[in-house]
């Protein structure tokens, strides 16, 4: 069995933990960092031993860490090289995690890292793909009946459960409309992408309408319509 470890910071990390809870059978291992921490951390190695944090989250196959600062995030990916983790996903995109760094660190420990503004683009890699299986970019099933969207089958979706939802809420939609309904289903989602700008929850958005209209177009060639 697959252990997930997953690094939450206040509100952020905790949907992902549910949902993969509730739709597969990894164990999920989950530690806590504060929710506020200081801008600039000048020895984060030693301000993470000052924590109270729990290092079993390192006895994991893959990491998602919900660190959210350029200090300490590069902290955990050399405690997960050095504890033997297979990869590392970091949600929140670059302006919070040092690329740069963080390559050097999965070159030196053969640890796998992606970086992602949002979880639900997640792209699969020999490294990931026992969680990336479940979770990512979003691809879908739809049945379709008179015309109306009737069922909406996720084969794969978003970790914050986004997917679930707008699925859920499909059925009695014109297949015309489905897409657009679906993009505004998810960006009313309570997902903590960043709204206002570009990318965050607007690219989320745009991902799940693209997947259900390639999913009708998939079901009605398939029938022959």
């Amino acid at each position: 069995m697959t252990k997930l470890g997953v690094i939450l910071r206040g509100k952020y990390g905790s949907r992902l933990v549910e949902t993969v809870r509730s739709k597969t059978d990894m164990e999920v291992i989950v530690a806590k960092l504060p929710a506020y921490l200081p801008d600039f951390i000048d020895e984060p190695d030693e301000f993470f031993s000052t924590l109270d944090f729990d290092m079993k989250v390192f006895d994991s196959d893959i990491i998602i860490t919900y660190s959210l600062h350029p200090d300490i995030t590069p902290e955990i990916a050399r405690m997960a090289g050095k504890a033997g983790v297979r990869a590392l996903i970091v949600p929140g995109g670059t302006s919070k995690a040092p690329v740069k760094e963080l390559e050097a660190i999965s070159k030196e420990y053969g640890i796998f890292i992606e970086v992602d503004e949002i979880c639900c683009n997640l792209e699969s890699d020999p490294a990931t793909d026992d969680f990336t299986c479940f979770f990512g970019d979003p691809v879908l099933d739809v049945e379709i009946e008179d015309g109306k969207i009737s069922k909406v089958n996720v084969i794969r979706g978003a970790p914050c459960g986004s997917t679930w939802h707008m699925a859920n809420s499909l059925a009695g939609i014109p297949v015309e409309e489905a897409g657009s309904k679906a993009g505004l289903l998810v960006s009313q989602y309570p997902c903590r992408a960043v709204r206002g700008q570009m990318g965050g929850i607007h690219e989320s958005s745009e991902l799940h309408k693209q997947a259900v209209e390639d999913a009708i177009k998939r079901k009605q060639a398939s029938s022959g319509k």
